[in-house]
This record gives structure tokens, sequence and C-alpha cells, in this order.
């Protein structure tokens, strides 16, 4: 009933294991049991449509009143980057200034604790604080 695929020593290895699987009765078994782990696979797993990743952010605002976005790029925002990208669990820093204001967003990587990392925050610039420039204000963060 079943005849041996054509000469399998010409095709190589490759050609060996096809023509053992070809003339194995056990083939239809492995691929229909593929096929009900797949299914088992697709009805069990949890799944989510729109799946809540939370990944935690600090804004911290600072103002400087008269200074320029220049000037307060330059002695303010970019000091505290380079400050804040100590602090443990920053996956990026994303910050803009203006006249007299000064944002500075910490993002942290996704699983860390949101309370902990704005503790974090806090606990470094108030340990820095003392090396701000004069005329700047307590930094808002939240």
């Amino acid at each position: 009933m079943n005849e041996p695929a054509s000469d399998p020593a010409r095709f190589g290895i490759a050609g060996r294991i096809a023509a053992t699987f070809i003339d194995s009765k056990l083939t239809p078994l492995i691929v229909i049991a593929a096929v009900l782990l797949g299914a088992a696979a697709i009805v069990l797993l949890p799944r989510e449509e729109e799946p809540q990743i939370k990944v935690p952010m600090v804004d911290v605002l600072v103002s400087m009143p008269g200074s320029t976005a220049k000037e307060l790029e330059e002695r303010v925002t970019r000091p505290m980057e380079k400050l804040l990208w100590e602090v443990p669990g920053v996956e990026y820093i994303y910050s803009t200034s203006r006249d007299s204001q000064s944002l500075v967003i910490v993002r942290f990587k996704v699983g860390e604790d949101p309370q902990r990392s704005l503790v974090k925050v806090t606990e470094k610039l108030r340990s820095n604080f003392d090396r701000k420039p004069m005329g700047v204000t307590w930094p808002l963060i939240k």
C-alpha cells in the first residue's frame, strides 16, 4: 500500500528524514497532537484586548524667575537630568525649558513601583538641593 519514497539517498540527509516521515504511520499522530496542543494553547492562554501596562513617571517642575529658557537649561535642567540618571530604575528622561520654568519627566522601567520611584526622585533632589543655583525654587515633584 505504501511505497517507499523514490531513492532518498540522492536527496541527502533532508531527503532521508522526509522519506522517514512520509513512510511512517506515526506522522499523522504527530500532526494531530500538534494541532490539539495549538488549540489548547489558544483556549487556555490568558489574553486581554487592551492590557494595562503601568509605566511609572515622575514630573519635576522647577522655577527660576527672571531667567531665559537657555540659561535655565544650562544652569538647572541639564545638571538635574544628569543627577536624575543616577536614580536606579530610570529608563528615560524628557525635559523642556522655557522662560522661568523647567519641566523634567522621568520615566522608569515597566514594573517599578510608582510610589517608590517618586520617593527615590525626591530623595535624590533633596540630597543635592544645596548645589542649586541662586533663585531656583524647590521643585514641584508629582
